[in-house]
């Protein structure tokens, strides 16, 4: 690093030696400059004079070097509980987030750009609706950063590829994304590139290749269509950057896909799965329902979560296990639902329907965002980490009411029941404790109801 130029408010943007240029600073100014003016000058072991500039110009398809991958071991944090708590993805990660048309693939990218704790934040439009792109260029600059207190555009580069350029362009917007991700992760920053779409990449690539008469593959794509897709999300980790000193960058990349009619077997979002570490697989029936994100936790899955328990151990030692123990519980319900539809919830065993509460409560009180809420837009790790043990907890502490005869509607009909439901709208973590109070004085007062040691 020659020196420093601060670009925003929020971002020191640092100037680097351009990358193969050896040797040792021989002249540096100081003042005002455009970015094509000489700003250093560099004597190389054979004592040709190399001028720096403030910018540098590389090719976009080819990735930039660094000097060490390290592992990733630190979460991007969302604020959104279904990804953070459920389906983390790690800094320098990939997540990909396929759905049908209106299932919220861009509400929820725009809802990680907005308060994901990465440095620099990346959003490529490519192929998107203008409509899409200009709402997002002109709300973001209204928006107030939780992290530095300035508006969130300060962080920020979008780059608008919409629908009516050219499919040259849209080819090339991705790659512009990732080759300015990597120049900021050079620099030492956490950057966070959202793909918006990549199928719609993936479409530039087919027409590009008909053009070229080129033989296609499966869904008329071009055969190399795995290999882009690949060479793209390989593009993303955490690095030790070239120079001197221990300059840690990271790369996350979270690419939407769009298959047509939602469905998951086409070739785009098929060879997707087969290279990212979490997948949010968007679900159009929870969209239907105003489930919001409408992430389905039964198709969903993440590479990271063992690399990311230490961190999450911080919060809570046993939030591995609250974490699976609460996945398991959803799918169980999901199961029982199926006989719940054909029989109807009253004729089910108190067992069965003490899972489904368990299933509504933590749908409706945890997985369920409400993105315009002052509160619930942005839930931070301790709180996330308090609530899913709460929950769980709290399905340990009825379960021997119902063992002990205590018919399920008197459980549902518990006046604690609605503050559980709205703890993700208050404040801080210690209205899981003034809850949990509530809870167990109800649970207390049933068992003596019912004459059952508590």
């Amino acid at each position: 690093v020659l020196g420093v130029v601060p670009e925003t408010p929020a971002v020191e943007h640092r100037i680097l030696t351009p990358i193969g240029v050896r040797g040792t600073v021989s002249e540096i100014r100081e003042g005002d400059y455009t970015v094509e003016d000489i700003v250093a000058e560099v004597r190389t072991p054979e004592g040709e004079e190399k001028p720096v500039t403030l910018m540098q110009r590389w090719p976009v398809r080819v990735p930039r070097p660094y000097k060490a991958r390290l592992p990733s071991v630190e979460p991007l944090i969302t604020g959104q509980r279904v990804i953070d708590s459920f389906f983390p993805v790690a800094k320098g990660g990939t997540a990909a987030i396929p759905g049908g048309f209106g299932t919220g693939k861009t509400v929820t990218l725009h809802q990680l750009a907005k308060w994901s704790d990465a440095d620099i934040i990346i959003y490529v439009g490519c192929g998107e609706r203008g409509n899409e792109m200009a709402d997002v260029i002109t709300h973001f600059p209204s928006l107030e950063d939780p992290r530095t207190g300035k508006t969130l555009i300060e962080r920020s580069l979008f780059i608008a590829n919409v629908s009516n350029l050219p499919v040259s362009a849209r080819e090339a917007s991705i790659y512009m994304g990732i080759t300015i991700a990597e120049y900021y992760r050079d620099q030492g920053y956490d950057v966070a590139v959202m793909a918006d779409s990549t199928s719609r990449w993936a479409e530039a690539l087919r027409d590009i290749s008909g053009r070229l008469e080129e033989i296609p593959a499966e869904g008329g794509y071009p055969a190399y269509l795995a290999e882009r897709i690949a060479e793209f999300y390989e593009r993303s980790g955490r690095v030790v950057t070239l120079g001197s000193g221990q300059r840690i960058g990271s790369v996350t990349i979270m690419g939407a896909v769009s298959p047509p009619g939602g469905d998951f077997s086409e070739p785009v979002t098929s060879i997707t799965l087969r290279f990212v570490g979490t997948l949010w697989a968007l679900d159009t029936e929870l969209a239907f329902r105003r489930h919001f994100p409408a992430i389905n936790w039964l198709m969903s899955f993440s590479r990271y979560t063992d690399l990311l328990s230490e961190y999450w151990s911080k919060y809570d030692p046993e939030w591995s296990y609250f974490r699976e123990r609460a996945l398991s519980l959803l799918e169980e319900a999901s199961k029982i639902e199926e006989t719940a539809r054909i029989v109807g919830e009253k004729a089910l065993p108190d067992e069965q329907r003490l899972v489904l509460l368990f299933s509504e409560i933590v749908r409706e009180g945890f997985l369920v965002q409400h993105a315009y809420h002052e509160v619930d837009t942005f839930c931070e790790p301790e709180k996330q980490a308090a609530m899913l043990r709460f929950m769980v907890e709290f399905y340990d502490m009825v379960e021997p009411l119902i063992r002990g005869r205590v018919p399920a509607d008197k459980i549902r009909e518990m006046p604690s029941l609605v503050e559980v439901m709205r703890l993700k709208e208050r404040r801080g973590v210690e209205w899981v404790n003034k809850v949990r109070e509530m809870v167990e004085g109800d649970v207390r007062r049933l068992a003596e109801q019912y004459g059952l040691a508590f």
